[in-house]
């Protein structure tokens, strides 16, 4: 959450901001709230001293009329309490200045591109052509077992996808990052603390009163709530492996075909802690990391900064990996890397000593690979006429094979 006395400071700022982001709230509610609250607390601490005069002096009647006065205070300001929380929690983080205005993708911001597109000389299949010929995915069989926006990987598909977790992690562990597989069911107060209050009310897999992941960053991050980093162990870089469930609410319609978008798939994320001064550097230095794992891979793409009207509820700035999908014609999402500044740790109590002083940390986060996404950009980019594939030079060592042959041509 945001800081109350920068809301103080700034209503109209994060009153405009949260309506950019598409979070309209109430801030001179939550300030009037704030107010009352701030004068109750005031006026319960100086009851509270009377009450120690009172029984210094031994006054009984003069103590139960303060007791009783007390008492009524203490309980409008729970009330009050209550509601401060509420509607400053309902107060998204803001965006930061550097990020593009607009209301949907159409006003991103790209901000690179990199590599040459195939030149095919043939219509390029897609990932499910190229996948159902050379036995490497099966979705009717997922529909039949699990219903629709699942699958089943298999043969080559299966050990490009470890290829890709042992070089991620391999890439990342020299980067001083530590890998870690965390839990995939969390409990509704890391979620709400995370902020991310569409996963409450409908795109997260509910449990009882728990949640499927929808990426290893909820339960990464949350591994420290309630701690205080000593200032030597910052920046602290975790890459995590976890299998991750989403409902896709919303999409109904969208990327039907194939493994695109699927309620459950693998995926590396890369969560950073790091002192509030170098948020902003380790924004980038995730954001190179990314880059420098699709270069490597040798598949075309573009970095796109996303709009005010992009950013989720904690996020602050966003950047977008759009990797070239040959058969579609155009640069599809593949990673993303952004910041929540000390929004999330407000929420989950995450400090770090500062000299005499605690500071929140910052905390970020980025795709290291989402593994069905980054197997599509490998099929559809290293495809041939003849209908084999060829397999990424940096993951040859890892796989054990350069090509999937083709079983079926034409």
């Amino acid at each position: 959450m945001l800081d109350i006395k920068f809301i103080r400071e700034n209503p109209k700022v994060v009153s405009d901001k949260a309506r950019q982001k598409g979070y309209p709230v109430d801030i001179q509610k939550l300030l009037k709230v704030d107010e009352e609250r701030r004068k109750l607390i005031d006026e319960v601490d100086q009851l509270r001293s009377h009450r120690k005069l009172a029984a210094d002096a031994r006054d009984e009647k003069k103590g139960n009329e303060i007791k009783s006065a007390l008492k009524s205070k203490e309980n409008k300001l729970e009330k009050l309490q209550e509601d401060f929380y509420k509607l400053i929690r309902n107060v998204p983080n803001i965006p930061k200045d550097d990020v593009p205005f607009g209301k949907d993708e159409s006003q991103n911001e790209i901000v690179k591109t990199w590599g040459k597109k195939p030149d095919f000389g043939f219509k390029p299949k897609d990932h499910m052509e190229l996948g159902f010929a050379e036995d490497l995915i099966d979705v009717e069989r997922a529909v039949k077992v699990s219903g629709s926006r699942f699958s089943y990987l298999k043969n080559e598909a299966v050990l490009l996808e470890f290829a890709l977790v042992k070089y991620a992690l391999d890439t990342l562990s020299a980067e001083s990052f530590i890998p870690i597989i965390p839990p995939v069911i969390v409990n509704r107060n890391v979620i709400e603390g995370l902020g991310y209050p569409e996963y409450l009310s409908g795109e997260g897999y509910k449990l009882g009163d728990q949640y499927l992941v929808g990426t290893a960053e909820h339960s990464i991050v949350a591994m420290h709530m309630d701690e205080t980093f000593k200032d030597s162990d910052l920046p602290k870089r975790y890459v995590g492996f976890s299998t991750s469930f989403r409902r896709e609410a919303g999409s109904y319609g969208k990327d039907t075909r194939g493994i695109f978008r699927v309620h459950q798939f693998d995926k590396l994320e890369m969560v950073s802690s790091v002192k509030e001064e170098d948020d902003d550097r380790e924004n980038e230095f995730l954001l190179s990391l990314q880059e420098k794992l699709f270069q490597s891979l040798e598949i075309p793409y573009q970095v796109v900064k996303m709009c005010t009207g992009e950013l989720g509820f904690p996020t602050a700035r966003k950047y977008d990996i759009e990797a070239w999908i040959p058969s579609q014609g155009k640069y599809r999402e593949v990673t993303s890397v952004s910041t929540t500044s000390d929004f999330q740790s407000r929420r989950l109590n995450i400090k770090y000593q500062a000299g005499q002083n605690k500071k929140f940390v910052h905390i970020l986060n980025g795709t290291a690979f989402a593994i069905g996404r980054t197997i599509i950009a490998i099929l559809e980019n290293y495809q041939a006429k003849d209908g084999s594939i060829a397999v990424p030079k940096v993951l040859q060592k890892y796989t054990g094979f350069a090509k999937i042959p083709s079983e079926k041509i034409g």
